[in-house]
């Protein structure tokens, strides 16, 4: 039955109204490039960096993890305050503020300020994805949410495989402080754009999107809006956004936050230290392990892809929704885990790059289905906040990442091997975390834990 039978009221134009919300995707994947350009500074020019100040690896890990630490404890209010304003100030609020902090770092003359301006860094970054997911609920069915939210993760993918060649380019043309301020200013740009084209779905948008699933006959199943209750669990929005002390009672909700810590960590333990890698253990030149450090991101824009793709196929074939979810987290976890611990052991150099390609596509596949699993756990009025609390967990992981790093490097005179080890067992932590223990406790909890 096609949509105009459904809907005999709307017209054409109104219809054709609620394809702008892949006109919103396709911008969320832009600010997500934007968001981790910003974060990835501080890791190209790591090197850099550190010789001007004077930085041993321990000191740099410190650096390093500055971000993460603050980025993770401001997820929690980051993802109410979504709840509560709405991604369209939020996301908007929060690229002026990041590109505002990248342009103040160019001018730091001392490790202190570095330091600050990574921690202020990380407080502003920390409403992005959350806004993006409270996008997502706002404008796809559960059905169709995974394809989406994994096209806006590629965003961080893409970013993080042009990011070696682009910012290495900037550093060695315009110096490490220019690379700064022009991706500060890229932000500002898209902060800008972002008010201009951003609404929440209409009643009658709302409508057009429940008409519009592709999803198996169980009966409508309309797009919630902003605020909305919870038919399921009853909820108003006033008691889900009272109810944070719910999500924190859910045992999912604190195996969703260790799963995260684990598949977080190794990924980080990527995006902070893998040019230094590939210089100090590997011999490359700087150029050079620019571009070298391009594969493995490039592989991981494919994880992103292959994770929601694989989840969406599952629910088409009947699979049900948490199961759909975990099979391609838990999967990719494994695969990575399989693909990073023998890194540690491995002397031949293409074969460790293989290895390294080949463990970050896979620990990007669970990326999408992450955060779509918290719009499909979350009662509606608290989809950003389940997910701010899952990325506070993955963010932990995140921060130990460089920090742990730089002390197992002091520790064994510049060696990567115990490096590896540590991030494949905490791979494999993550998949039992979501394999075992994320499941759907709806008939034995209260309403609204589980969807």
């Amino acid at each position: 039955m096609t949509t105009t039978a459904l809907l005999p009221g709307l017209t054409r134009e109104e219809r054709r109204s609620v394809r702008i919300r892949w006109v919103l995707v396709g911008f969320l994947l832009l600010g997500g490039i934007v968001n981790y350009l910003d974060r990835s500074t501080l890791s190209v020019a790591n090197t850099t960096i550190a010789v001007e100040f004077g930085l041993d690896p321990l000191e740099m890990g410190l650096l390093l993890a500055a971000f993460s630490w603050p980025y993770a404890l401001a997820n929690l209010p980051a993802g109410y305050l979504v709840d509560r304003l709405g991604p369209r100030r939020m996301f908007a609020g929060a690229a002026t503020a990041w590109s505002l902090v990248a342009v103040v770092t160019a001018a730091a003359q001392s490790f202190g300020v570095l330091y600050a301006c990574r921690v202020a860094l990380g407080i502003a970054e920390a409403p992005f994805f959350t806004s993006a997911l409270a996008v997502n609920q706002r404008w796809f069915r559960s059905s169709e949410r995974a394809l989406p939210i994994a096209l806006v993760n590629t965003g961080s993918q893409i970013a993080n495989a042009i990011a070696p060649p682009l910012l290495t380019f900037l550093l060695l043309t315009l110096s490490w402080r220019g690379m700064f301020v022009v991706v500060g200013a890229v932000g500002i740009v898209v902060a800008l754009v972002w008010l201009r084209i951003y609404r929440d779905p209409t009643l009658a948008q709302r409508a057009v999107l429940a008409g519009l699933s592709t999803a198996p006959a169980t009966g409508p199943e309309p797009v919630a809006p902003a605020g909305a209750s919870d038919p399921a669990s009853g909820a108003t929005p006033e008691s889900a956004r009272a109810g944070w002390t719910r999500l924190l009672r859910q045992p999912n909700t604190w195996f969703m936050v260790l799963g995260a810590f684990g598949i977080f960590y190794t990924s980080w333990v990527y995006l902070t230290w893998l040019p230094s890698y590939l210089q100090t253990a590997r011999g490359f030149s700087l150029t050079t392990s620019g571009w070298l450090a391009a594969v493995p991101f490039l592989c991981g824009v494919a994880g992103v892809l292959v994770g929601g793709a694989v989840s969406n196929l599952l629910i088409l074939r009947g699979v049900p929704t948490l199961t759909a979810r975990r099979i391609p987290i838990v999967g990719g976890a494994v695969l990575a885990a399989a693909a990073v611990l023998p890194v540690a052991f491995v002397d031949d150099t293409a074969v460790a790059i293989g290895l390294l390609s080949l463990g970050y596509f896979a620990a990007q596949v669970p990326v999408g289905c992450l955060w779509t699993l918290a719009a499909d756990i979350a009662p509606p009025a608290q989809v950003a906040s389940l997910g701010a609390i899952q990325n506070f967990g993955g963010f932990l992981g995140a921060a130990l990442a460089p920090v742990v790093t730089g002390a197992i490097l002091n520790a064994t005179g510049g060696s990567f091997a115990g490096v590896f080890v540590v991030g494949g067992v905490l791979l494999l932590v993550g998949a039992v975390a979501y394999g075992v223990f994320v499941r759907d406790r709806s008939a034995a909890e209260s309403p609204g834990g589980e969807a």
